[in-house]
């Protein structure tokens, strides 16, 4: 099995296996101010969304996790058709595999999502240092690949400087993104893996006309990590290391979210989103949605049944919080009354000058 289809099984029995949590997401520190009079039953309450003109029944996205090796198609037939049953979006992994490896078994766990989902809202991957290699036609193939209604760039250079094989000429890439944003025929999302966009960043992005900036901030998954015991795995004493060393770096999740929602209209918070509390802290402090990787893992391995019921109990606790806020749809949500405290304000404070 080549290289990238093996690494990508690597991250998931990691994933699986190892210690790959973080935490600092700064939701720790955001408080919802409770409304003891919300004037709203919480049973006519709205948490559809409209995301690039598709309807979805919550703010929740099963983010980018996997695909590329026969291993992980049935997790993401089984996150597809979860999110096909409840009206949720949903990403895959990077199809960096699909697009450059003859192997029909290897393109399944990509077109599965399509099959498994007919009608959900599924957008395709790649990397941002790929877009050096690849043209507009390339990247046009992958949407087709899955019947894309959105395609993620992801930018993952910190994981990429602790892979003994990683790719570290990050020169040119806004270029790159900047053309892929005006000619591709779906809309472009951009997306970190881990470590947060920060304020000046998400501005560059804007600018290059990006249709949505996805944080994927620190305090989740730590890709950093997660690289660090592959390379103990080959002998890579050097990025094993340094990957334990950068293992809490980056920007906290609610800061990124917060800066990049003062500069673009659609951002969806990610890293370290584990409940629907967190999904509505996120939509209060500017986001569009918020999305979660690792949770859905587990239940994928188990089948739809068990993605359905974690979609279900997410949809139910951010229920909770728009209600108790008085918030009667999630673009009331996004009005609603918040405090930041502890170290999340300090890091706010710190960066209100440098922003």
């Amino acid at each position: 099995m080549p290289e990238t289809s093996d690494r990508k099984d690597d991250h998931i029995r990691i994933i699986e296996e190892e210690d790959v949590e973080t935490t600092g997401t700064g939701f720790e520190d955001v408080e919802l101010v409770h409304e003891a009079l919300p004037e709203i039953h919480r049973d006519e309450i709205d948490t559809s969304i409209d995301l690039f003109g598709h309807d979805l029944a919550a703010p929740i996205v099963i983010e980018s996790m996997t695909g590329g090796h026969p291993n992980t198609t049935k997790i993401n037939r089984n996150l597809a058709a979860a999110a096909e049953e409840t009206g949720i979006a949903m990403g895959v992994g990077s199809q960096r595999a699909g697009l450059e490896l003859d192997d029909e078994a290897l393109l399944e766990s990509y077109t599965v999502v399509r099959e498994a989902a007919p009608d959900a809202f599924l957008y395709g991957n790649v990397g941002a240092a790929q877009l050096l290699e690849y043209d507009v036609d390339d990247v046009e193939r992958a949407v087709e690949m899955i019947g894309a209604d959105a395609m993620a760039i992801h930018l993952n250079f910190l994981q990429e400087a602790v892979q003994p094989e990683g790719d570290v000429d990050a020169r040119g890439c806004l270029e790159r993104i900047e053309v892929v944003a005006s000619d591709l025929s779906v809309p472009v999302i951009v997306k970190e893996t881990g470590n947060g966009i920060s304020g000046s960043t998400a501005q560059r992005l804007a600018d290059a006309g990006v249709d949505a900036i996805d944080v994927a901030g620190k305090g989740g998954t730590t890709w950093s990590g997660i690289e660090s015991y592959r390379a103990a795995a080959v002998g890579a004493t050097r990025q094993q290391q340094v990957g334990q060393l950068f293992r809490a770096w980056g920007v906290p999740t609610a800061v990124s979210t917060l800066e990049s929602a003062a500069v673009h209209d659609t951002v969806i918070a990610s890293g370290g989103v584990r409940s629907g509390l967190d999904v509505a802290k996120a939509i209060a402090l500017g986001a569009s949605a918020g999305g979660l990787a690792k949770p859905f893992l587990a239940p994928a391995g188990r089948g739809e049944e068990a993605v359905v019921e974690l979609i279900e109990q997410l949809r139910l606790e951010l229920l909770t919080a728009m209600f108790v806020t008085g918030s009667a749809s999630v673009t009331e949500l996004q009005t609603a009354e918040y405090v930041v405290l502890g170290r999340t304000k300090a890091f706010l404070d710190g960066r209100a000058d440098g922003i």
